[in-house]
């Protein structure tokens, strides 16, 4: 059976990281094998919660899985604390990763313009060292733009113009060029406002085509969407999916659960009741 490896924190409540991602890789016939950075009673989100930091103890697993032999057909990696555990991560790669193996970095440091808590300039150093090794990266529009340099205010100004995603186009194949051959820049949260209405979409950018793939925006967002998303996207290409298929499938997998989520007015902390449409991922 094909193996991922899955770096991220593992929250009691908020349905994101670890728990969203394990579901996901596995109903899609990938065993699923998670390195926890943390261990939270919940998401961040909440105004209050307890978290056991696991960031020394991190090179453990590494050592372990070494002795045993381990290999990887896929390494995901999520939300990081801080710089230190980003050496934890590059040292897995130096470990793990493979020319045949798939890395999925999301690089998670901020949305709608604004950082998150833990954000510094050494963090974003250290997302674009992780970036540097990635097969596929997974910025939203923030994250580009801290990526690349690009001023999220001027580049969003033009979100209304018929040149917006031909402007984002230029900033991902910025953030390609720092990336290995071959790699895909996949540009997540493309929110449009047209005639026809709003729309939210991804792009995905390598070195020889663009594809961009939009549904109706719903002006709501819900914790772990991403990291679902992420996951499908991981293991699908381990699957030997292209990434058009990729993302099309985790759209059609994410859709439903958050149109439930809203029509129940679900509080975003808590995140999407995503697992009865689960069945999607064997489905299509």
């Amino acid at each position: 059976m094909k193996k991922i490896a899955l770096i991220n924190d593992l929250s009691g409540f908020g349905k994101c990281s670890l728990t969203a991602a394990i579901s996901v890789v596995s109903v899609m016939g990938i065993h699923a094998v998670p390195l926890p950075t943390a261990v939270l009673s919940a998401q961040t989100g909440f105004p209050s919660f307890y978290c056991d930091d696991y960031t020394d103890r991190m090179d453990f697993f590494t050592d372990e899985w070494k002795k045993m032999g381990a290999d990887f057909d896929g390494i995901h990696s999520g939300y990081l604390a801080g710089p230190s555990q980003i050496k934890k991560v590059l040292r897995f790669l130096d470990t793990f990763q493979t020319n045949a193996s798939i890395y999925l970095a999301d690089p998670v440091m901020g949305d709608d313009g604004r950082h998150i808590k833990a954000f510094s300039q050494e963090l974003l150093d250290g997302m674009k060292q992780l970036c540097a090794r990635a097969t596929i990266t997974t910025p939203n529009l923030t994250e580009l733009c801290l990526l690349t340099g690009t001023d999220y205010a001027k580049l969003t100004a033009f979100a209304d113009t018929d040149d917006y995603l031909t402007r984002i186009l230029d900033v991902a194949k910025q953030l390609l060029n720092a990336m290995p051959n071959n790699a895909c820049s996949l540009i997540t949260g493309i929110i449009r406002h047209t005639e026809d209405g709003s729309f939210i979409g991804n792009m995905a950018v390598t070195q020889d085509n663009c594809f961009y793939h939009e549904t109706p925006y719903i002006p709501q967002s819900f914790s772990g969407t991403g990291d679902l998303f992420a996951a499908v996207i991981c293991a699908s290409l381990v699957n030997g999916l292209s990434v058009e298929a990729a993302a099309k499938k985790a759209a059609f997998f994410l859709k439903p659960a958050i149109e439930d989520a809203v029509a129940e007015q679900i509080e975003s902390n808590h995140g999407v009741d995503f697992e009865k449409y689960l069945g999607r991922l064997i489905a299509v």
